[in-house]
């Protein structure tokens, strides 16, 4: 039985529609041309990997001459967040307030993005 397609974007889409978001409307030669060299990838994979893309409602394609030109439909502050409710939803239990706890306990925060993230809070507040 075939895999559950997931309506996240995986690494390889994701970098696709890097390159969509960055350049704009591309062909799949365009886009290939457009990767990082590293991980290398095969014209077939790039082809795959856009279809699935625009089966998911991610990029639609025009025709020109022979080429199929791929446009992106979702901005990537759309999909980021798209990312984030997906995450909550799975991780935290629907809780954004889990989400934001654990990411305030990761060590990992310097003081300067503490202020930040303090300064966001205090002006969501006031928004109320």
């Amino acid at each position: 039985m075939p895999r559950k397609q997931s309506p996240t974007l995986t690494e390889a889409e994701l970098r696709l529609m890097e390159v969509l978001w960055e350049k704009g409307p591309a062909s799949v030669h365009q886009l290939l041309e457009a990767l990082p060299e590293r991980p290398a990838l095969a014209y077939n994979s790039v082809l795959t990997t856009i279809r699935i893309l625009e089966k998911k409602g991610y990029v639609q394609h025009t025709k020109d001459g022979r080429a199929h030109i791929y446009t992106p439909l979702v901005a990537r502050e759309e999909a980021s967040r798209f990312e984030i409710r997906n995450l909550v939803n799975r991780f935290f239990k629907s809780s954004h307030e889990l989400l934001v706890l654990n990411l305030l306990e990761d060590k990992k925060l310097d003081d300067e993005e503490l202020q930040r993230v303090k300064a966001l809070i205090q002006t969501a507040g006031g928004e109320q």
